[in-house]
C-alpha cells in the first residue's frame, strides 16, 4: 500500500483515478487547486504524485513540478496531459517528471506505470534473474535459456524479453513497450514491436515448445505460462 496525491481539476477524471487506486488498496488524496496541491506536495510524505498539466487559473502543472524539484523533493511524479506532442513530453520530463502519460488513457496502463515508479523509488534487493515457466533469463550475464537450451538474442530482443518477464502475467500496451524498450516515441502506426515480438517468439518457441508471449488483441502483449484471456491466434 502507498500514498498517492492526485492533482486533477476534472472531477470525473480525478474520481476515476482515485477509485482505481483505492480498489488496489492504496490511499489517495485529490487536490483540484494548484496552490493547495503545492502545499500538500511539499509538506506531506507521498509515495507518488499524479499531476495534471492544465489546472484552474491557467496554472501549468509543470510549474508545480519545477518548484517541487527546486525544493529538493524527490517524490516520483507522473504527469498527465492532453498535450501529446513529443516536445511537450520532453518539457514534462525536463521539468522533473518521472513519467508522462497522455489523455485519454487506460487505467491499467496508469496503474502499471505508477507501480513501476513507486517500485523504483524504494530500495530493495537487486533482481539478477527472472523466470517464467521453463524460460530463464540472467540479467547480469544476459544469458537466456528455455528448457535448458541456450537462446541467442540480439540486444533489442533481450531488452524486450527482460521487460516482459519483469511484468509476468501483466498486459503491456504497445505504448509501454515503445517507451520502455526503444526509449523513443515512435509513430503509433509503426509495426516495429510486432516484428520484434514475432522474431522473439520464433526463437523462444523453437522445437515446438508452447508459446509464452501472448497477443492481447488491440492492446499489446503479455508473457505467461498459460494463455487465459488473450487471443494467441491473432496476428502478432
Amino acid at each position: 500500500m502507498w500514498r498517492c496525491l492526485v492533482v486533477e481539476d476534472d472531477a470525473d477524471n480525478a474520481r476515476y483515478i482515485a477509485n482505481g487506486f483505492k480498489a488496489l488498496g492504496h490511499v489517495v488524496v485529490i487536490c483540484r487547486d494548484g496552490m493547495e496541491a503545492l502545499g500538500r506536495a511539499t509538506s506531506e510524505q507521498w509515495d507518488l504524485i499524479i499531476l495534471d498539466r492544465m489546472l484552474p487559473n491557467e496554472v501549468d502543472g509543470l510549474s508545480i513540478l519545477s518548484t517541487l524539484r527546486g525544493l529538493g523533493k524527490k517524490t516520483p511524479v507522473l504527469v498527465l496531459s492532453a498535450l501529446s506532442a513529443l516536445d511537450e513530453r520532453v518539457r514534462g520530463l525536463k521539468a522533473g517528471g518521472d513519467d508522462y502519460l497522455t489523455k485519454p488513457f487506460a487505467f491499467s496502463e496508469l496503474a502499471a506505470r505508477a507501480e513501476a515508479l513507486v517500485r523504483r523509488s524504494r530500495p530493495g534487493p537487486e533482481v539478477r534473474s527472472l523466470q517464467v515457466a521453463d524460460l530463464k533469463i540472467d540479467l547480469a550475464s544476459r544469458h537466456v535459456e528455455r528448457g535448458g537450451r541456450p537462446v541467442a538474442l540480439q540486444p533489442r530482443e533481450f531488452r524486450l524479453l527482460a521487460y516482459l518477464m519483469s511484468h509476468p502475467g501483466q498486459v503491456l500496451t504497445r505504448t509501454m513497450l515503445l517507451e520502455a524498450v526503444w526509449d523513443y516515441q515512435f509513430d503509433p502506426q509503426t509495426n516495429v514491436i510486432d516484428v520484434q515480438v514475432s522474431r522473439l517468439r520464433g526463437k523462444l518457441d523453437a522445437g515446438g515448445r508452447p508459446p509464452l508471449i501472448h497477443t492481447v488483441r488491440g492492446i499489446g502483449y503479455r508473457i505467461a505460462a498459460t494463455d487465459n484471456d488473450s487471443d494467441n491466434n491473432a496476428p502478432p
